[in-house]
Parts: C-alpha cells; structure tokens; sequence
C-alpha cells in the first residue's frame, strides 16, 4: 500500500470499526485517525496493519485490535493533564495514541526488542511526550507513580497489587480481564484509597506474559 492508501484505510478503520463499537469521545477519534499504526509493525505487516485482529510483534507479543484498545482508553478518560502508564507498551502504538491525549505516558515494556522498536517507532513519530521504561510489566513503574490511568494492552488472568498500589486517587486502570475462559473489557477505579471495578464490554485479547494465574496444589 501507498501512503494514500494507507491513509484511506485508517480512516475506514475509525468509521467502520471504531465508531460503530460505540466510541464517541472526538480527541480519541481525532488520535486513532492520526496516529499510522503501519509505523509499529514489521514492513511485511503494514498492508493488513488496519485490519480488525491483533497483529504479531514477535516475542509471542501483539497489538491489541483498533477498536479493543479505543474502548479501553475511551473508558479510562484520558484528561490533557494526566500521566499516564501503558503496561506492555510492545512496539509503542497505543502509548502514542495515548500520548495525543494525556500529558505523559510512561511506557512500560519487559521485552529489550520491542522496548528498541518503540523508541524508534515514537521517535519518528514525535512523541515527545512518550517515556520508555524497561522492567517486568506485572510491577508496573512505580518510580514514575502514581498515575491517574493506567492501561493493560492484553489479557490478563488478574490485577497486581503492583499496579493498584501505583493509581492516583481517582486513578483509572483498564485491561482485558480474562475469568472463566471469557474475557471482559473491564475498569478499576480508586476512590478513597479503595480500589473498585466494573466490567465494560465482551472482548478478545491476546494474553500478556507475567499476569496468568499460577495452579494451586490439588491434593
């Protein structure tokens, strides 16, 4: 695909996927509508980098599909003065559509290929806003913290009393969380110190490394 092309399928992308999974929030829109997911995917990829499935990063790792990731940062509501961690940031999409919406994301990856990718990538797009970290995604970054929003980008088996710990008060985290084989895109807030959640919607994501349940003895 020419760049012409491309950029006629990313806006497909937000008309067809997007808007019609009830995303409505226009600074989302205008960033999803901005940012070229073929820049964080391999060259082979960049043809089919608009389509509706999550698409391979290498290292067992994916991008979550376009309208799985804007339903999750639509619910989170990214305010301009936030700070913002992306657990599993792989090679940095959704930390720059964040970055469009929040003050500063930090980025968060355990994997030093796709942390290299995702500087490169966010580099070229400008993303000045964008922190790369290093470090295992299921203790967050706690030397940045406390966020207002953080954002899982994959399914989890459940929440690390890592990440709870790092939400400001009134800070919102998002995930896929996976619980009785179905995964449900879900959102924690923290109010008074507590931590509460609420599932959103149905969703399907690829599972993230270090956030599955370990078996329990069976005796």
């Amino acid at each position: 695909m020419d760049t012409h092309q491309l950029a006629v399928a990313r806006r497909n992308m937000v008309d067809c996927q997007i808007k019609p999974n009830r995303v409505t929030e226009p600074r989302l829109l205008a960033a999803m509508g901005a940012v070229p997911r073929e820049a964080f995917v391999a060259p082979q990829l960049r043809g089919v980098a608009y389509l509706d499935e999550p698409l391979p990063l290498g290292a067992g790792r994916f991008l979550l599909t376009p309208m799985v990731l804007a339903r999750l940062l639509q619910a989170a509501e990214i305010q301009p003065s936030d700070v913002v961690l992306h657990v599993g940031c792989g090679t940095g999409y959704g930390a720059a559509v964040a970055s469009r919406l929040a003050a500063t994301v930090v980025a968060l990856e355990s994997d030093a290929a796709l942390a290299a990718a995702a500087t490169e990538a966010l580099a070229a797009q400008s993303c000045d806003s964008v922190v790369i970290e290093r470090g295992p995604l299921n203790q967050g970054c706690a030397k940045h913290a406390p966020y207002d929003v953080i954002v899982v980008e994959g399914e989890i088996d459940f929440l690390p009393d890592a990440l709870t710990t790092q939400m400001a008060e009134g800070g919102r985290l998002v995930a896929v969380l996976r619980e009785d084989a179905v995964g449900t895109g879900t959102i924690w807030v923290k109010r008074h110190g507590r931590v509460g959640s609420r599932t959103l919607f149905d969703a399907a994501a690829p599972a993230l490394p270090g956030f599955e349940r370990v078996p329990g003895f069976v005796f």
